[in-house]
């Protein structure tokens, strides 16, 4: 059967020792059994390394960062979809994703271009500052959290907190304080980063398992893979994992994506105790670095939500390999100054 021909415009380029979700989107959507797919890389930095990884990119256009606002945006999406004609947008951070979820009405009435993200209240209920509610609301354990806006309030956590504690930031960035020096350290340094609030977590110990996932809008749940992480990385990201099986996992996934009538992918992240109990640490509106290996297990999560955009019918995957691994890498790519300068100074390459 012929492949449809159709343009996707991806962000999340930036495969670094922190990597954005955007080059592992990318490679599934390559594999598509449906679509022959032309990429349309959305960057922020000239040395995003996803732009110069031609073999999987297409063509790369800088957008204005979030903090400039959604009519930045616009103006800018309707420039590049004047030349490329964009069927379909997957944001990849947590950082753009207000700004395409607001604009997602805009854009599909006066350009046709599909984005198939979460409703602004499921991306405004799952906040981690919001994590306490959520997990009351929809009957999952949840580590107990505080919110604080000024560094001041980190000694008179003591009263409600033991050490070690976790320190978060509102977008990214967790750290383990074991004492009040390094709760005002971290503080300081994920909200010069990201700004406040803080997230004040209880730390939970035992296993570290994820899910990534995908809900249609509706209820159902089009495909979920479960993995644990082999290896972290300081910076708290899995370098390595395996796929495996745990119905409890995919059933407290199920029944979230039901009763939240999740539209788009999520990574779920939580914490296995040894007693067995599962607390969720945090919700990420869109897929993890690590969906490809979803891919791998036989359920490609990209190319599903592609399919959803679109308006198809898409029917659930019914199982995955278990045991499946994936290991991250890094290598050295060789590229030309000049291809460089031109993203730099004419904003596409």
């Amino acid at each position: 059967m012929r492949k449809k021909k159709i343009n996707v415009a991806v962000t999340g380029l930036n495969n670094i020792d922190s990597p954005g979700p955007g080059i592992p989107v990318i490679r599934a959507l390559k594999e598509s059994k449906v679509f022959d797919v032309r990429i349309v890389g959305l960057s922020y930095e000239a040395l995003e390394p996803g732009i110069y990884m031609h073999e999987l990119v297409d063509k790369t256009y800088q957008i204005p960062l979030p903090s400039a606002g959604k009519a930045s945006l616009m103006e800018r999406l309707q420039y590049i979809h004047s030349v490329e004609k964009i069927d379909v947008i997957i944001p990849n951070f947590d950082a753009e994703l207000f700004n395409f979820i607001t604009l997602s009405d805009k854009l599909k009435k006066e350009l046709n271009i599909n984005v198939f993200v979460p409703t602004l209240a499921q991306f405004e209920d799952r906040h981690k500052a919001n994590l306490s509610a959520y997990g009351k609301k929809h009957k999952i354990k949840v580590p107990y959290g505080k919110v604080i806006f000024s560094a001041a309030s980190i000694p008179s956590l003591v009263s409600e907190f033991t050490y070690p504690m976790v320190v978060k930031g509102k977008f990214y960035d967790a750290y383990i304080a074991y004492n009040q020096e390094q709760a005002h350290t971290y503080f300081n340094k994920i909200s010069a980063k990201w700004g406040l609030p803080i997230i004040i977590q209880e730390f939970v110990t035992g296993q570290e398992v994820n899910v990534t996932a995908l809900g249609d809008g509706k209820g159902n749940t089009i495909g979920a893979v479960p993995m644990r992480k082999q290896y972290i990385t300081d910076k708290g990201k899995a370098w390595s994992g395996i796929s495996i099986e745990d119905e409890n996992l995919m059933a407290m996934t199920k029944q979230l994506i039901k009763s939240t009538k999740w539209k788009g992918g999520m990574e779920l992240e939580i914490i296995k105790t040894v007693k067995g109990d599962y607390y969720l640490l945090e919700i990420n509106p869109r897929f993890p670095a690590w969906v490809y290996l979803a891919v791998g297990c036989g359920q490609n999560h990209p190319d599903a939500l592609v399919q959803l955009a679109l308006g198809k019918p898409v029917k659930p995957f019914k199982k995955y390999d278990i045991g499946k691994m994936f290991i991250r890498y890094s290598y050295d790519m060789i590229v030309s100054l000049k291809e460089f300068e031109t993203i730099s100074t004419l904003g596409e390459l």
